[in-house]
């Protein structure tokens, strides 16, 4: 008995076959898959890189459900994905899928709570549960302070980390984050990274990830390289960055103390121009 569960522990969790994707443009076929093969075990943190139009955000798009292949198999937590109609898609989506996404994608007119609240309406949740999870996925990431924040009251840094609260508050098999410190300095990107990979890695969580960036590649377990719609290798990185030592203090602690420094910085600067 007890092989058996390890050998179903050792099943892939998302697992390609022949994938292909054709794109019709007017009278032309734009080949943006070209029989893919992957396979992307429970808790992996994966990066797939690739210059533009390589074809890695219609990879990552196909892997969510977003998109149908045109051929090929795509298995993702036993289930046949090129199978579904789009209704059976947005079910397993709700079900087992988190977003993040480039332009964070927050509902403008929303507090921080209100917008992580709600994937969970789709769920019939109560709305006082929901906006307890909703909090309790905030304060994870360090936004204790901001819950009554609406967007517009954020640094982008800050904003970047609702939606991950917001990814994560369905508490989902695999999360896809689609250039997800694209619009980010370098110093708030490597913070929201490793923030990602943290508490990914605590909830053995997988994340696959679209980036152009090979810094931000680097924090990843596994780094596929894609070309001309084809993988052109898979690297195993032995050493990611987020296993780089950090200050021993709970994620939130450590990113709310930096939310607090960035205020008092904003504010002190306003001090001084008034004077």
């Amino acid at each position: 008995m007890e092989a058996v569960k390890n050998a179903a522990a050792a099943q892939p969790i998302i697992q390609t076959r022949n994938v292909k994707k054709t794109y019709r443009v007017g009278s032309v076929d734009i080949q943006a898959l070209r029989g893919v093969d992957l396979s992307i075990m429970p808790g992996e943190m994966v990066s797939i890189i690739g210059p533009s139009g390589s074809g890695k955000s219609t990879l990552l798009n196909v892997l969510a459900g977003l998109e149908h292949v045109t051929s090929g198999e795509i298995v993702i937590a036993g289930k046949r994905l090129d199978k579904m109609n789009q209704s059976e898609l947005i079910v397993f989506r709700q079900k087992h899928v988190g977003f993040i996404f480039q332009s964070f994608n927050l509902m403008p007119y929303y507090t921080a709570v209100e917008n992580v609240a709600f994937p969970l309406s789709f769920r019939g949740m109560p709305r006082k549960r929901r906006e307890a999870l909703a909090v309790e996925a905030l304060k994870v990431m360090g936004l204790g302070k901001h819950l009554k924040h609406k967007p517009s009251q954020m640094s982008g840094g800050q904003q970047q980390r609702v939606g991950i609260a917001r990814a994560l508050v369905t508490n989902p098999d695999i999360v896809f984050a689609d250039e997800p410190t694209g619009n980010l300095d370098s110093n708030t990107s490597d913070d929201v990274m490793r923030t990602i990979c943290e508490v990914m890695r605590s909830r053995n969580k997988t994340l696959v990830m679209v980036t152009h960036d090979p810094n931000m590649a680097m924090y990843a377990d596994k780094i596929i390289k894609i070309l001309d719609g084809r993988v052109v290798d898979i690297q195993l990185n032995e050493h990611p960055t987020y296993l780089t030592p950090r200050p021993k203090r709970a994620i939130g602690d450590e990113l709310e103390e930096q939310s607090e420094q960035a205020e008092n910085k904003k504010d002190n600067k306003q001090g001084d121009t008034q004077r």
